[in-house]
């Protein structure tokens, strides 16, 4: 989700970037800052950072992390909890998976051999049967097979993650250009996997048209009741075994010919698509053996689970506490410089890590002690040279 571009006045906060010629305001530092936040708030969600998530069982969404370094170890695919990311493969090159589903953490277990325990939960199952691996785990992502971010792609373009088998994909690698403000995608492959899903999407796309159509409308739970047949539709739905009894999606597979179900590419969903799925006793079967069952739940969409992230997240940035203290502490002309050394400072490491991002690297902690250490070494010769001296222990940079 990408944020809204607003209109921002200019004050005496702006500086000038010597090289682009660009003006940055201090409101559009604070936006960007804020935009990054939200950005790990949304796949961070309620994650802990200090205790392996192990002992929560298979949670039903959490932010994970494959180890590049342990797999060149000889250690097979595996995912692992935030605190496991930080306290037990610290130093080690990780393939962030953003989130996944109905999985438990891996660290440390039979996967990784007998040498390598988790810090955190050092007793752990040997394998951990119910979670599923794809491509994603070796650092790999779309039917392109190519990692991201990617080198040696030019092509500016968005990765869209499939509600179903995770993966995520280049937008012009899905066979059709995505519609504007769909709620979720399947993509093309899990679409001829679990084909009854067509019944749903053309109901999201033009619900007003089959609406028409035989007398036929749609409740927001799910089922239908027919004009012609509204008093009886209103004695069976009475009873909740009865009302299993009705099939939605086989009334509407009634309604497409073949030429319908031979349709390829992705399927993109609109309108809380999962409440209109059908909930009668043969379709949950269905969903069951096919393994789908989640879809019934609305609380699995990454979209409810960002959105649970942003309820629960402080009102203000981190960067916005700073700034509060800031002010309150000093001066007009002290701020002013300041916000102008925080500007440089942020084009500084943006510069720096943007070597990361186009050779695909992951940044350790050592990389950032590196790039400060050089930042302070460059001000104390900056200083020598203006005849300043080095400034006391107390000053820092």
């Amino acid at each position: 989700c990408g944020a809204k571009e607003r209109e921002m006045a200019t004050t005496y906060t702006e500086a000038e970037d010597p090289e682009e010629g660009t003006v940055l305001s201090m409101q559009e530092v604070v936006e960007e800052e804020e935009n990054l936040e939200a950005t790990a708030r949304a796949v961070l969600g309620p994650s802990d950072d200090k205790n392996c998530t192990y002992p929560e069982g298979y949670m039903s969404r959490q932010a994970l992390y494959a180890c590049a370094t342990c797999q060149e170890q000889g250690s097979g695919p595996a995912g692992v909890c935030l605190a496991c990311s930080l306290a037990c493969h610290d130093g080690h090159d990780l393939y962030e998976l953003y989130t996944k589903r109905n999985f438990r953490c891996d660290c440390g277990n039979g996967t990784f051999g007998e040498d390598f325990k988790c810090q955190l939960q050092p007793e752990k199952d040997t394998v951990n049967e119910k979670n599923t691996y794809n491509h994603n785990f070796e650092g790999l992502y779309c039917i392109c097979e190519r990692p991201y971010p990617d080198p040696e792609d030019e092509v500016e373009d968005e990765m869209i993650q499939c509600s179903v088998c995770e993966d995520w994909f280049h937008s012009r690698h899905l066979g059709q250009p995505p519609p504007l403000d769909y709620e979720e995608m399947v993509c093309g492959d899990c679409m001829r996997k679990h084909s009854f899903l067509r019944i749903y999407e053309p109901q999201s796309l033009e619900e007003a048209k089959l609406g028409d159509e035989e007398g036929v409308h749609f409740s927001t739970n799910g089922q239908t009741c027919n004009s012609d047949d509204t008093e009886k539709r209103e004695e069976t739905v009475k009873d909740d075994q009865s009302k299993k009894e009705y099939c939605v999606l086989q009334d509407l597979t009634k309604k497409n010919d073949q030429s319908f179900w031979e349709k390829l590419g992705p399927g993109f969903f609109f309108n809380n698509w999962r409440r209109k799925l059908c909930t009668c006793t043969c379709c949950e079967a269905l969903y069951k053996s096919s393994n789908v069952e989640f879809l019934l739940s609305e609380d699995d969409s990454v979209a409810v689970y960002e959105a649970k992230s942003q309820d629960g997240s402080s009102t203000s940035s981190t960067l916005e506490q700073g700034l509060t203290a800031l002010s309150q502490n000093l001066s007009h002309v002290q701020q002013v410089e300041a916000i102008h050394h925080y500007k440089d400072l942020s084009s500084e490491l943006k510069g720096y890590l943007k070597k990361f991002a186009e050779n695909g690297q992951v940044v350790k902690r050592r990389d950032i002690e590196e790039f400060f250490e050089e930042m302070t070494e460059r001000k104390k010769r900056k200083i020598e040279e203006e005849g300043q001296g080095i400034p006391p222990d107390s000053c820092h940079f």
